[in-house]
């Protein structure tokens, strides 16, 4: 099913998917998929039917690889890596398909993409779906550097940091270039910024697990947003809440509530 397609994104040549839905005449609203951190198009979404959800509802899908990640290319310097820079791949992709306005589902590193994406393109999104963050994106963190050293490692099993050591474990079950990830993790995410979220007059929909730690409460970010609302996934943390079904019906019908013409 995927198509496998590649654009020229700023001189990075990026991976994607453009899925429509059965009988569609070309009128099928665009969502961009967004993935997170060491993950792809492929482990995030299609792995847990996303895919398959979206299809259903009528939507048009487009998945990104993003830079970095899964097939598209994979930079070694963290410059490479800026949050507005990956977020300017989201918009190089929506121009490579001829699209004027898409609706936006990001998880984890895709969410706060998506968030930049949101209040520096206002005009090309209709609305939001970002998982996998929260209170924590409105804090600054050493996290990267973190996930950095425990990617570059020699030895995984001496690992005594857990962040470090829970990335790389996460890293290691997919065919991953832990240089070039390292490098991601290494370009210094700011905190989101309190009054461009209140310039942000899309529908927005925060997203995380009850067991977070990485993202922290979805609702204390959701408040920052003019039309922002917020669900808690139950029994979830930060690896357990794409596959669940409570994340995946919330997405669905709130996308349906603001639906895209």
């Amino acid at each position: 099913m995927p198509s496998g397609a590649t654009f020229d994104s700023d001189g990075v040549r990026l991976a994607y998917d453009d899925l429509r839905p059965d009988g569609d005449d070309g009128t099928a609203a665009p969502i961009v998929l967004v993935h997170g951190f060491a993950s792809s198009r492929h482990d995030n979404w299609y792995d847990w039917d996303w895919d398959e959800a979206l299809l259903g509802a009528g939507r048009r899908v487009i998945a990104l690889d993003c830079r970095g990640h899964g097939e598209s290319e994979k930079p070694h310097a963290p410059e490479a890596y800026d949050t507005a820079t990956m977020a300017a791949d989201v918009i190089r992709l929506l121009d490579h398909l001829g699209i004027d306005q898409a609706d936006l589902l990001g998880y984890s590193m895709g969410g706060r993409i998506g968030l930049e994406a949101l209040y520096t393109y206002p005009e090309r999104f209709n609305a939001g779906v970002l998982a996998g963050i929260g209170s924590a994106t409105l804090e600054a963190s050493d996290a990267g550097e973190r996930i950095a050293d425990g990617l570059l490692t020699d030895d995984p099993d001496e690992l005594s940091d857990p962040v470090g050591k829970r990335f790389r474990t996460f890293a290691e079950t997919t065919d991953n270039d832990l240089e070039a990830l390292a490098a991601c993790a290494r370009s210094r995410t700011p905190p989101a910024d309190w009054e461009q979220l209140s310039d942000v007059e899309r529908p927005v929909l925060i997203v995380a697990g009850e067991d977070d730690d990485v993202a922290g409460d979805p609702r204390e970010l959701a408040a920052r947003f003019p039309d922002g609302e917020a669900v808690v996934v139950s029994d979830a943390d930060h690896l357990t809440t794409v596959p669940n079904e409570r994340f995946t019906d919330a997405a669905v019908t709130f996308l349906e509530e603001v639906a895209l013409q």
